[in-house]
């Protein structure tokens, strides 16, 4: 598709109908006792099952280094929130009972407020093709259009590196479209990438029915402007303010990918440009390119980033000058008096996995921080160059693909005023009594775009800047609480063997003579 969206006056949407084949493809027996962190063991088992293409294509989608294992959460956690995010959507997920579990778990934590369906196995059902057909039978059993739009089947580690052959399963039943994803571990490096695979997967299947005919209109109506859709998740309050922000310029803010609903997928391949905001969803951009969508990289942050990112869609859409500088002499000033009055004259380090990290370190840096350190979990991109060049020629080192080890390695050597990570990263913070915020919770929590994310941020930045007496007070309080022999749980003293402890010492001197002989070899 490469014109405008034909919607449907009568609000019904027809879908092509798939029929699964007869036959499936033999499976290379998998070890429930792997997972994730098995790395190229469950890579080679799913290649040898015929997942080559797929593995291929996630590298290609989500180049890894300097680590390629998940350091955080499960990252089928990101697909099935986004599932479990969409209204009408039900989700299955096929994988090891402990995973299952533990994602279960998670999501219900974050507040879902459904069911997740499992289709379980063993080792016979795994080889022999059952766990298939269990698959195909439960989403018939599913499919009814009365509740669904949508089931979205999800493969983790285990029956991907078996082959479990969703794409052989129906495009619809029932008049329910039907969405096979594979998200492991050993593939898919972060849980905000776990998004963009479903997110992208969706659109795919959008697109096709757009191409197929007329579809339904979004439940809100159709923008009588040019809308700019959204690309990542966002405070609910951002796209509001994107939206004014496009106003002068005679644009509107389109729905928000990963969307909340079927219908918002035709509207968001229905728009004139797309706003990269996270840029990490290389598969979702595919499908926008493939619909002819131009793509603007980085967000209305801070005051240069406002002032470039206007002009960037004004570019994009062929607007005159005159629009751009509307909305550019309107908002920019704006922005630029929220952070008049700050000086956070503090060095912070910044890292997490959510994608906004840069975005993040440029407001901080206008507003007077010291931003030395820089790590996102995420890849370098097209989308993110412009925010990376500009946090390096103030003087911050960006890490792509950071590690936990880069990120405590940053908070150890620099000792900023203020750490910004995740969980771990905080631990380590806290343990050197430098105050830390939790970056999902407290930044990500919160608005970041135009002059509302300036004097949002900003607050809470001070707040935890001014805890440094209380860390200190803590730090002091548990010395030698809680590290080397004093850890775990004890009722009285450790006791302690100086002569184990000599012993196993020589072992290791020993093997580490063992193996430099053997090198030399």
């Amino acid at each position: 598709m490469s014109g405008e969206v034909t919607y449907d006056a009568s609000g019904e949407t027809e879908v092509t109908t798939g029929e699964a084949r007869a036959e499936t493809p033999e499976l290379t027996p998998g070890d429930g006792a792997l997972g994730c962190h098995s790395g190229a063991d469950m890579e080679q088992a799913a290649r040898m099952a015929g997942q080559s293409e797929l593995l291929e294509q996630f590298a290609k989608d989500y180049p890894t280094g300097p680590h390629d294992k998940p350091q955080s959460m499960c990252p089928a956690f990101g697909s099935l929130r986004v599932g479990l995010r969409m209204r009408r959507v039900a989700t299955v997920l096929s994988g090891s009972a402990c995973c299952v579990y533990g994602l279960t778990f998670v999501s219900h934590f974050y507040g879902a407020r459904r069911s997740v369906g499992y289709v379980p196995f063993n080792s016979e059902t795994l080889v022999t093709g059952k766990l298939f057909e269990d698959i195909r039978d439960s989403v018939h059993e599913l499919a009814d259009p009365e509740r669904y739009d949508a089931i979205v089947v999800t493969n983790l580690c285990v029956p991907t590196a078996s082959g479990v052959p969703l794409r052989l399963l129906p495009d619809e039943i029932n008049g329910v479209r039907i969405v096979g994803i594979d998200v492991p571990g050993f593939g898919v490096p972060t849980h905000a990438e776990a998004k963009d695979v479903l997110a992208g997967a969706m659109l795919n299947y959008a697109r096709k029915e757009i191409e197929a005919g007329p579809v339904a209109a979004p439940s809100g109506g159709v923008s009588d402007r040019p809308t700019v859709t959204l690309l990542g998740e966002m405070f609910p309050a951002d796209p509001m303010m994107i939206g004014a922000m496009l106003a002068p310029m005679g644009l509107a803010a389109g729905p928000v990918v990963p969307c909340r609903e079927w219908r918002e997928l035709y509207a968001a391949l229905d728009c004139g440009a797309v706003a990269a905001i996270h840029p990490f969803y290389t598969s979702a951009v595919r499908e926008f390119e493939a619909a002819g969508r131009p793509i603007v990289g980085s967000a209305p942050v801070g005051v240069d980033g406002t002032h470039t990112w206007l002009a960037a869609i004004g570019d994009a859409f062929g607007l005159k000058q005159s629009h751009v500088a509307a909305s550019q002499n309107a908002f920019v000033p704006a922005v630029r008096e929220a952070l008049d009055g700050v000086n956070l004259n503090a060095t912070i380090t910044l890292s997490g996995y959510e994608g906004s990290e840069l975005l993040v370190a440029r407001l901080l840096i206008e507003a007077g921080a010291d931003v030395p350190y820089v790590g996102t979990a995420c890849a370098k991109s097209a989308w993110n160059a412009a925010d990376a060049a500009w946090l390096e020629a103030q003087g911050a080192k960006v890490q792509f693909r950071a590690s936990l080890e880069d990120d405590c390695a940053a908070v150890e050597g620099i000792r900023p005023t203020l750490a910004i990570g995740t969980t771990p990263v905080v631990q380590k913070a806290k343990e050197l009594a430098v105050p830390a915020l939790y970056f999902t919770n407290l930044i990500s929590a919160r608005p970041l775009m135009g002059p509302a994310g300036a004097g949002s941020l900003i607050e809470v930045i001070q707040a935890a800047i001014a805890n440094k007496d209380r860390m200190e007070h803590m730090r002091e309080f548990f010395e030698g609480v809680g590290a080397g022999d004093t850890a775990g749980v004890w009722e009285g003293a450790p006791n302690v063997r100086e002569d184990f402890r000599a012993l196993n010492a020589k072992k290791i001197e020993r093997a580490a003579k063992a193996a430099k002989a053997a090198e030399m070899i």
